[in-house]
């Protein structure tokens, strides 16, 4: 599972690209989180146009989606108290545990959370 963070930096080929493609090599195997779609979208939209945004949403549909469940939902707020994180942050993480997944990063709130495989960001 690769978290917003990495899929924008993935998408627009930065500096951490080629860090997440090991994640990215097996769309079928990998899971996408509709907050991450949100994110994704929101963010891709504002600072590239929906054209892209759109592009973006149909590379990320290649994967497994993953809703929120109300399970997911409980424990990602379990994840929040337990780590101070926000509750986007807590629903990814909540969800990647949920399927035994290893989440991809490069957002410092999860750099030092168990299960996470955390690339520091460069400029």
């Amino acid at each position: 599972m690769v978290d917003s963070s990495g899929w924008l930096e993935y998408l627009t080929d930065g500096t951490n690209a080629k860090a997440f493609a090991p994640a990215m090599a097996s769309a079928v195997e990998l899971l996408v989180p509709t907050i991450v779609l949100y994110e994704v979208f929101k963010k891709t939209t504002r600072e590239r146009g929906e054209a892209e945004a759109l592009a973006a949403l149909a590379a990320m549909q290649q994967g497994q989606i993953v809703e929120l469940s109300p399970e997911i939902a409980v424990a990602a707020a379990q994840v929040s108290l337990a780590n101070k994180l926000p509750m986007a942050d807590s629903i990814i993480l909540a969800s990647a545990r949920a399927y035994d997944a290893t989440l991809w990063t490069q957002d410092a709130h999860f750099e030092r959370i168990a299960g996470v495989k955390y690339i520091a960001a460069r400029k």
